[in-house]
């Protein structure tokens, strides 16, 4: 074996889609570098059974990057895999040593269903920004920063906030699969800023009611999804949504 180079064993989850049932196959992976990113180990692998005839295995992958957040799979049971702060694809294989073994799951939550192997279906929170993530009034042509001024502390806030990828990391770590710290995370940097004002209570009221719809559970603040979360998301918002929420349903009634 060369320097710098380990063999691995990848116990892998295989799935067709959301109705079939699922299973472990087992693959022998050699003279992987240490150097590689988690992906490209993953891409070593696929070679390999292309050149078997056999299926490749289904994973979701775009900047390789930390960016998007599409790469997400559990990795010996947790999100993201042993490094904190980290996508997938920014896991290197020096996290390993040789004669590893490594279990490599898809998220579990009934809001994401499988869509074949380590692919999940996340569209859900794309119905949830639909919901009222966003700002629709029309602001004409950009103005001065200065002209719109708006406290550190609430832009610094606003900036962590608006950090989330939204790979769905929280969802799976959470025991009850909930969307809480992805929806504040969504909720906060809007709510800090003035450009998010005129929509604010509508905001909070319609992306809770998309989120409960789409069949998350319910936060009991155990604060895994905080430990998991690739971009050290703060719990602290999930505080901020909920007195968001509680202000915009006052104000509803009243």
């Amino acid at each position: 074996m060369e320097h710098g180079t380990i063999n691995l064993t990848l116990k892998v989850w295989k799935q067709q889609n959301s109705q079939e049932k699922g299973r472990f196959e087992t693959y022998p992976v050699k003279g992987i570098s240490q150097e590689m990113s988690f992906l490209e180990m993953f891409d070593v692998l696929n070679e390999q059974l292309i050149r078997d005839g056999k299926e490749p295995i289904a994973f979701d992958h775009d900047c390789r990057e930390g960016i998007c957040g599409m790469c997400s799979m559990y990795i010996d049971g947790k999100p993201h895999g042993p490094w904190n702060a980290n996508t997938v694809c920014q896991l290197h294989m020096r996290a390993y040593k040789d004669g590893d073994t490594i279990v490599v799951e898809p998220w579990r939550a009934n809001a994401f269903p499988v869509i074949k192997d380590l692919m999940v279906d996340r569209s859900a929170f794309d119905r949830i920004i639909q919901a009222g993530g966003y700002i629709s009034v029309n602001t004409g042509n950009a103005v001065d920063a200065n002209s719109l001024p708006v406290e550190k502390k609430n832009a610094d806030s606003a900036f962590a906030a608006a950090a989330c990828i939204g790979c769905g990391a929280c969802v799976a770590a959470c025991k009850n699969s909930s969307a809480m710290l992805f929806l504040s995370a969504k909720v906060s940097h809007l709510a800090l800023l003035p450009q998010g004002e005129p929509e604010r209570r509508t905001r909070v009221l319609n992306m809770v009611a998309q989120m409960d719809k789409e069949g998350f559970g319910a936060c009991t603040n155990t604060g895994a999804c905080e430990a998991v979360c690739p971009k050290e998301i703060s719990i602290s918002n999930i505080a901020r949504l909920n007195a968001e929420y509680i202000s915009a349903g006052l104000v509803s009634e009243g």
